[in-house]
Formats: structure tokens, sequence, C-alpha cells
């Protein structure tokens, strides 16, 4: 991704959120306009989700109007049946003596109202609850256990959602176990009006347990067998369970060897009740090179090529080279990756990264081999250890210097999002300690601590709320002229606080230069709603600074407005930020976009 960013703007922000607020008021104005309906239906009597359902069961079907009018003779049939419709929608929900009666006002010209009197009655309540298992599946403790455990009782009111919910929970555990057979030779729910009250009989039959049998895979080309049963979450012998036939499917749609896959149970071909599992698997191209193209104010126009190859000098050997050359930053970064034959998360690298960038008169010119060793903690877990030999020469306004290092730590993260393109639920942090001394080369010692993380979840009406923070704190055994640039912290810009340019907050040097601080602390909140399908609109705020002690630290804030657009390759970004909580704000436009060829 290319972070094109931070600009100032000279139209007033004020008058943008003015123009944007006519605009929404005089849409909600013009649909209520707009929105009048020549038959409208009126529900009275009931509250929540019954309301909800029989609203729904008494949606106007297609062709009751026509041209903007009413068809009589259609209605007079609608309101005969709103009766047995609503009686239908709220027996679901243990009403089984309601009344209903109807009512229609109005005229072809002024348009119809039909209301809808309900009186529900008494709720319908278990009396018994009986519940039973037959088969092999009797003597299962889980299920035993869930029998036990039924969470329908005597006393409560039937409620057919909830009934539905514990039938197909008994239901999905015994067939989790490997009781693929599993079905309810009864399942009755036998009802009273005169009592109100309601009786449920459930026998299930577990039938046999099947186990898994042997897994086959098709479609490999040049990655070796072992490498490929790191995906594989099941042995042939171990109880059948679709949970493991789904974590094997996750395990190869994230995988950087595969372009498609399935993962496929033959039932119809178990013997001995042992299901053979068939993995399909389609291949990446073993070598691929792609080219990107962007801009951004921070780095200017920028082009970049990346190089893959899947299976250099050892089958399953993964080299991965990128070359990005900008007007502010050039890089070449060559990693080397050998995956272990027990894990998937699991891999030893090795890395070479050059790099220059030249930003607010900081020039770093840096160059860096690393070797890490990289393991799975599952659950989206992973911890990495490194040791990294950097050299790199630096210059920060009238100071030029150059520092070696050689520099061990300890990453740790993990992700959870329900989807990487847009995600609307999810979290993801990550953690890193590093630190050198003289006693070992290094031209500094210092020990730092780095922590952020980030949260989304949905909201109602299509809104989704994405909170963010990262913090690092340093301890020097050296002054801070000696550390190089590369390890200090700054603030601002796109992913920092927007309203201010990238790498612009941080304590300045004699000649008011921003030369980075030993600690940081940001962090930011925004607000979206989801327009259309791959559209969204946002409000957001942003606060935070690097530094190098609280007794210095000033928050600066930046808040506004933003629009944003999803596609397959990452989200494309317009933020509107104003400075908050200074003398004379700016405005400042923010721009990420940037895709490969």
């Amino acid at each position: 991704m290319v972070a094109i960013h931070s600009f100032p703007i000279s139209y007033p922000f004020r008058t943008v959120i003015r123009v944007s607020l006519m605009m929404i008021l005089i849409i909600a104005c013009a649909g209520s306009v707009l929105g009048a309906e020549p038959l409208k239906v009126r529900v009275e009597g009931i509250k929540g989700a019954p309301l909800k359902n029989v609203e729904a069961a008494l949606a106007l079907p297609p062709g009751l109007i026509k041209d903007g009018a009413v068809d009589k003779p259609w209605l007079d049939r609608f309101i005969r049946q709103v009766e047995t419709k609503v009686q239908s929608a709220v027996e679901p929900f243990g009403y089984y003596e309601s009344q209903v009666s109807t009512a229609l006002q109005g005229n072809e010209q002024d348009g119809y109202l039909l209301q809808v009197m309900i009186s529900a009655g008494k709720h319908t309540r278990l009396a018994a609850v009986e519940v039973q298992l037959q088969g092999a599946g009797t003597d299962e403790d889980l299920l035993k256990d869930k029998v036990a455990t039924f969470p329908l009782l005597p006393g409560d009111v039937l409620v057919h959602e909830h009934y539905e919910d514990a039938k197909n929970g008994l239901l999905s555990t015994a067939r989790e176990l490997g009781y693929l057979d599993a079905y309810y030779s009864r399942h009755e729910i036998q009802v009273d009006p005169v009592t109100s009250s309601a009786r449920i009989h459930l026998v299930m039959a577990s039938g046999p347990r099947y186990l898994f049998g042997e897994a086959t895979v098709e479609g490999t080309t040049y990655l070796p067998a072992d490498l490929l049963k790191r995906y594989i979450s099941f042995s042939a012998g171990e109880t059948f369970s679709y949970k493991a036939l789904g974590e094997t499917q996750l395990n190869l749609a994230g995988s950087s060897y595969f372009k498609d896959s399935s993962v496929i149970p033959n039932k119809e071909a178990a013997t001995g009740f042992r299901v053979p599992v068939l993995v399909k698997v389609v291949p990446l191209p073993r070598r691929t090179i792609r080219p990107g193209i962007g801009y951004g104010t921070d780095t200017g126009f920028r082009g970049s090529v990346a190089y893959k190859d899947l299976s250099l000098f050892y089958p399953g050997n993964m080299l991965n080279a990128d070359l990005t050359v900008a007007e502010h930053f050039q890089g070449l970064g060559i990693a080397y990756s050998i995956p272990s034959k027990q894990s998937i998360d699991t891999a030893t690298t090795l890395q070479l990264n050059l790099q220059r960038e030249n930003v607010n008169d900081i020039l770093s010119k840096l160059m860096a081999l690393e070797l890490d060793r990289t393991v799975g903690f599952g659950d989206k877990r992973v911890g990495t250890a490194f040791i990294r030999l950097q050299q790199e020469l630096y210059s920060v306004g009238q100071q030029e210097s150059t520092a070696y290092l050689l520099l061990p730590g300890l990453r740790f993260s993990q992700r959870n999002l329900d989807d990487l393109i847009r995600p609307t639920q999810g979290y993801h942090y990550a953690l890193e300690v590093r630190g050198t001394h003289r006693l070992v080369g290094s031209d500094v010692g210092f020990l730092q601590c780095i922590a952020e993380g980030s949260g989304i979840t949905a909201l109602p009406g299509r809104f989704s709320i994405q909170a963010r923070a990262k913090g690092a704190t340093s301890i020097l055994d050296d002054p801070f002229s000696d550390l190089p640039t590369s390890l200090r912290f700054f603030a601002g810009g796109d992913n920092s606080v927007r309203g201010y340019a990238y790498k612009s907050l941080g304590p300045r040097g004699s000649s008011g230069e921003v030369i980075g601080g030993k600690n940081l602390l940001q962090g930011g909140i925004e607000l979206e709603r989801a327009l259309f399908d791959r559209w969204g609109i946002s409000l957001f705020y942003d606060a935070g600074n690097a530094f190098d002690s609280f007794a210095d630290y000033q928050i600066y804030q930046g808040a506004g407005i933003g629009l944003h657009y999803h596609t397959p390759i990452g989200a494309v970004n317009l933020s509107l930020a104003r400075q908050l909580g200074v003398t004379n704000p700016s405005n400042r436009i923010h721009f990420t976009i940037g895709f490969q060829l």
C-alpha cells in the first residue's frame, strides 16, 4: 500500500461540515416527501420481536399496489388473510390464543390505513421437557451432559427459536463428535391451548461413530508431501470432525503456496466407519514478478518491483525480494524463509534490508542483516526471536554520525479479524522488546519496548467503530544523539495523528528541527458508516506525540471526516483533518492509495 497524505488545504473546514450536513438534511427531507404510500399497515398491541415478526408476515405482496394505486379486490383478500398470518407469526413466541381484529380507513385519493389490533393472550409455558439418547452415543459423556443441561426447562415460556437452537445444538455436538448419522427419531411439541401449556419430546438416535480415514492430496507440483502435511489438521484414526476440516481449509487458504483449495470428505466411500478425505489444491506459480506504482507526499512518485520464488534451492523454501524507488525513500528487501515441517506458522528467515530515507531534514542510510525464528502458538498467535546486525549512517540537522549495532529482540503478535479486506469485527496487537549494549560490540546501549493494538466492532445500522493505540519507550545508556534515527520515535501522518505531516511531531533540536523522541504515545478512534457494497464514510479523532519525558509531553490532536473505498487489495482512504487545540489550526488532506499491476 502506498501512502499519499498530509498536505495542507485552504478551503474552510467548517464550510465543508456545514455543506455535508445540509446535503444530508436535504436527502432526508426528500425521502420523507417522496416516501408517501397509498397503503400503510399499522400494528398495535404487541412489541419487540413478535412485532417484527408480524410486520414481516404482513409485508404487502407484489401486485397489490400497481402504478401507485391500490388494487381494492386484492386488498380485501389480503385483509381476510391477516388473522391467519398474525397467529402464525406470534405462535413461535408462545402465543397460541391471540385475538386479531382489523380496521381499514381512508380512500383511494388520500391513501388507505390498515389497522391491525392484536391481543396476544397468555404465554404458553412448558409443562414437561423429555430428551433421550439412543445408539452408540448413549455412553458419550459430552452428549449426556448436553442432555442433562438441556437449556429448556419446565416453566419456561415456549419460544420456538429457543427450541430449535437447543435441538440443533445437541445434534451439532453429536456430529462434531463423529456421529455423522445422528438424527431425531422423535421430535414433537404437544400444545394444550386450554391450559396454555406444552410438552416437548425429543429422542436422538446417534448412530455409529465415524473416524478419519486417509487424506489424499491432489494438484501439487513442486511441494514435498511432508510440507503439505502441515496444513492438514487431522490424522487417520482420529474422530471425524467438521471443525478439523474447516481448520484445514483455512490453513490452505492462508498459505502462500496455493491459489485455490478444497477439502472434501467422502462419507459414502467410508469403510469400517473411516471417512477418506480428498484435499485438492491449485498451486500458485512458482515464480512471480509484480510491479507496482503510486504517489505519496512523503515519498514522491513511487515505483516498486516484487519478486517471489516459492521453491528456491529446496522444495518449499521461499524467497521474497522487494525493490522500491521513490523521491524520498529507496529500499531493497530480500528475505529467504525455510518453513518448518511441524507447523505452518513456524519458519526460519534470513533478511537483508538496504534503505535510504530523507524526510524533514533527517537523512538515514541503513543496511541490516537479520536472522529470525518464528513459532506459532495457535489461535493466530506467533512469536519471533531475532538478532540483527545493522549499520546506519544518519544526519539530523547539523549532526552526522554512524552507528553499528548487534541488536537482538523478541516479537509477539495476534490477529483475529472476520475479514482481512473489510473487517467489521476483531482485533490485532503486537509487542516487541529489543535492545543492545556496548559489551556486545554496539556503538550505543539501549532497551526499547513497543506495544500497539487495534480493535473493531460492528454496530447497528451498518456502523462500525475502530480504535487503535501505540506506545513505546526507550532506556538509554548513552546520549540520545547516539541513537540512530531509525530507532527514534516520531508522530504525525496518516497512520499517526492526522492533521499533521508525516514525522512532523516530536522533540526538536536547537535549530528547531524535529529530531525524534525516546518515547511515543498515540491513538485514535474512528466511526464508519458503510455505504453501498464498497464505500464508507467516517468521523475520526487522533491524538498523540513523541517525547523524551512525561514532563514535556504535549498532546497534539486532529479530527475530521473520511471517505473510504474498499477493494480486494485494500482500501482507498481520503480524509480531511483539522488540527485541534492550537492557536492557528490548519487543515490537511490525507490520502492513501496504491495498487500492483
